[in-house]
């Protein structure tokens, strides 16, 4: 994947973390239980959270690690958030079982970008966001 598909979708995850936010304070609100609500809306928190990581990842110069961060963020948005949307809507009581695997995907995304910083060497990555 290259740095513009990141870049790509980050947009649209933050499209939708505004619009999914917005259905969640208007639409949602009154239909929904408390509980329920506040679950639909950590999702929309883990989601704008990691849509900017994911931008960030867009903006690094493109090597395995930042691009395996990249994946741990999609992959967290999907399950993480995703998991947490459809329980709100639905009720379904299980589909708290695959959150976790999101929560496992962010950190992976966070610890591969903490190994590329540590990986990387400082000077280009200097002269790499000087060029930009």
């Amino acid at each position: 994947m290259t740095a513009r598909h990141f870049l790509m979708i980050a947009a649209l995850s933050g499209l939708l973390a505004v619009a999914l936010g917005a259905f969640a304070s208007h639409g949602l609100k009154g239909m929904l239980e408390p509980y329920l609500l506040q679950v639909f809306q950590t999702g929309v928190q883990y989601q704008f959270y990691h849509t900017l990581a994911l931008l960030a990842v867009a903006l690094l110069p493109q090597r395995p690690a930042i691009r395996l961060a990249g994946w741990g963020f999609i992959s967290g948005i999907v399950l993480f958030s995703g998991s947490l949307y459809v329980l709100a809507l639905s009720g379904v009581h299980w589909l708290g079982a695959i959150t976790p695997l999101g929560g496992c995907a962010f950190l992976t995304g966070w610890g591969a970008l903490f190994w590329a910083a540590f990986k990387s060497d400082r000077n280009q990555i200097d002269a790499d966001s000087t060029q930009r």
